[in-house]
C-alpha cells in the first residue's frame, strides 16, 4: 500500500495527472466539478488508468471535500508509482 499527497484541480479543461510538485504532492487536473463527489469519483478514475490499477484499489482517506487529498493505492510499491507517472 502506498500513500500519496494529491494536489486537485477541478474544473480543468481536461482530466489528466499533471505531475509532481516540489512539496512531493502529484497535481491531478480533472473536468468534473468539485459537487456530489464528481471530482473525486473522477480523481480515482485518472489515477487507476495512469497507475494500471483498478478504481477499486484507490481510497481517498483524506480531504473528500479539500483539494488537497490524501489517497491510498494498494497492490502497488512506491517505486512503481514513480516508475508509471515520471
Amino acid at each position: 500500500m502506498v500513500q500519496l499527497s494529491l494536489r486537485v484541480v477541478p474544473n480543468a479543461s481536461r482530466s489528466k495527472v499533471v505531475g509532481w510538485m516540489d512539496d512531493g504532492a502529484l497535481k491531478v487536473k480533472v473536468q468534473a466539478p468539485p459537487e456530489d463527489g464528481k471530482a473525486n469519483k473522477q480523481v480515482c478514475a485518472v489515477l487507476a488508468k495512469a497507475l494500471g490499477v483498478g478504481k477499486r484499489d484507490l481510497a481517498i482517506t483524506v480531504g473528500e471535500k479539500s483539494r488537497t487529498k490524501t489517497i491510498e493505492v494498494t497492490g502497488i510499491t512506491l517505486e512503481e508509482v514513480k516508475e508509471r507517472l515520471g
